[in-house]
């Protein structure tokens, strides 16, 4: 029932609908139509939840300028297309058109069902690499006979893992021994068991703008306090971004955030690599502001580039005051739910005794697995799949820039994601346009606080370079038919074989 659902505060609805463009051009539409759209827009995206409840007509009146009139008129609008219901005493709530499926979310895989009908440009995840997957998985269940004999609980994980793990952070110019890594259940279980540990309800956390959608939704789940750091453009949308040490300065001395959350390897969304003397100046401004620093290393292996790579945060840290995630998934396959903290022993210790209450330990199988791939083929792996992403990457840039030319982005030096600036097109919009198109594309506001970065979208480097070609005309006919606002039946896509 709509009495169960929070009312969503005036102001807290009108920051929202700034960030809802519609996708046809304003004209001469009434003031009512605009808001309507506009809200039908933050419902249809998920960002306004089905079942809020709306403000009242008078006061929702007040805090946009508009008269009650108007208001009332988009409410009604809302109702008559099955985005609004009303019931006396309890208000209005918002709904979706009967027969209409959930917003989707375009960072979750496509379902299976759906796999024949839409291509995938939400997800950014490498298929596994044939036959080292096959061969380390035989080799693990080789192993497997020998932890069997046990109850195969391993809070801080197998320590096999954890000594290739610790070679490896080693061979990177970071010296690390096994007490300082534990495994986790993919690097969102490190994320989950670090923010239960280092972050209370209402503590700030301080985050780039933009950075990785589930990431910080997450931490908004678990009440904390979002602050925006935005990402610096000194050479334009063409130039990879980088940190705005300034704004971060400010930021850490007067919002004194008690986390800040960081992605400084190949940056998701942006692909941005960020320089070593910037991680110094960073780590500087946190190490005097007290803040713990949370470095998501998820991307770090994917260097498909030529740039030369900076040594790892935690290599930087004079304090003990930076905590790594680590992944397996990105490299190897996403299948293998394995990641990784690497953090001062004594944290290890209280985080392994803290998560049985809730995850008494990753896999081991998928851990003995990730043992064999990290500690005897990585180079190999690594070899093949950033060839794999280096090709795509050329071609996705070479045909973007020859059928999207108005679109704009730069050329990232490794991860598996393109940020593109849409020239005004809303991501939003784009996204709607794109599901009945055949294309599934992650909107830039998944990657935004409160709905920023509207007009972008983030498609993955994953589609193989073969595929690249078709992929971006889906891009482009779903940005037409965004663009004009209008949809006819006779423009369907067929299945795309990846």
């Amino acid at each position: 029932m709509a009495d169960w659902h929070s009312t969503v505060a005036p102001p807290a609805l009108a920051r929202l609908l700034r960030t809802a463009r519609l996708p046809e051009p304003n004209g001469h539409r009434p003031a009512y139509r605009e808001l309507a759209g506009q809200i039908r827009v933050l419902v249809a995206d998920g960002r306004l939840p089905v079942g809020s409840r709306l403000p009242a007509e008078r006061e929702l009146a007040g805090t946009l300028s508009l008269s009650r009139t108007t208001v009332a008129a988009a409410y009604d609008t809302l109702r008559s297309q099955g985005y609004l219901h009303s019931r006396r005493g309890s208000g209005s709530w918002t709904a979706l058109p009967e027969g209409s499926s959930p917003p989707g979310d375009a960072l979750q895989p496509v379902p299976p069902d759906e796999q024949g009908r839409l291509l995938d440009l939400g997800v950014a995840s490498l298929p596994a690499l044939q036959p080292y997957l096959g061969e380390a998985a035989a080799r693990a269940v080789e192993q497997l006979p020998a932890y069997a004999t046990g109850h195969g609980h391993y809070p801080t994980g197998v320590p096999v893992l954890r000594e290739a793990l610790a070679r490896r952070y080693s061979e990177r110019g970071l010296p690390t021994t096994p007490d300082q890594i534990l495994v986790t259940t993919g690097a969102m279980g490190a994320l989950h068991l670090l923010q239960r540990a280092l972050v209370g309800r209402g503590d700030r956390v301080a985050v780039e703008a933009p950075s990785y959608g589930h990431t910080l939704r997450s931490l908004q789940l678990a009440g904390a306090r979002l602050v925006p750091v935005p990402h610096a453009r000194p050479g334009g949308p063409e130039r990879l971004p980088c940190w705005d040490l300034p704004q971060w300065r400010r930021v850490l001395q007067e919002a004194a955030p008690r986390l800040a959350y960081v992605i400084p390897d190949f940056h998701n969304p942006t692909g941005a690599l960020i320089a070593e003397d910037q991680r110094r100046e960073l780590l500087a401004s946190a190490r005097t502001a007290g803040t713990v620093v949370l470095v998501d290393e998820t991307m770090a292996e994917l260097g498909w580039g030529t740039a030369e790579l900076p040594r790892p945060m935690a290599g930087l840290d004079r304090a003990a005051q930076v905590v790594t995630v680590g992944s397996a998934s990105k490299l190897f396959w996403g299948g293998l739910r394995v990641g990784w903290i690497r953090a001062a022993p004594a944290l290890v210790r209280r985080l392994a005794a803290e998560r049985v209450f809730s995850d008494v330990g990753t896999p081991v199988i998928d851990q003995l697995i990730v043992a064999s791939l990290v500690g005897e083929r990585l180079d190999e792996v690594r070899a093949v799949q950033l060839a794999r992403l280096r090709a795509s990457a050329a071609a996705l840039s070479a045909a973007l820039r020859e059928r999207l030319p108005r679109w704009r982005f730069a050329d990232p030096v490794g991860g598996l994601t393109l940020w593109l600036e849409t020239d005004g097109l809303s991501g939003t919009a784009l996204a709607e346009a794109g599901d009945r198109a055949g294309v599934r594309i992650a909107a830039g506001s998944r990657f935004g606080v409160d709905g920023a970065f509207e007009a972008f979208v983030r498609i993955p480097l994953t589609v193989p370079a073969a595929s690249a070609a078709e992929a971006v005309e889906r891009l482009a006919t779903a940005a037409a038919v965004a663009r004009s606002g209008r949809w006819s039946a006779g423009t369907g896509a067929q299945p795309l074989a990846i």
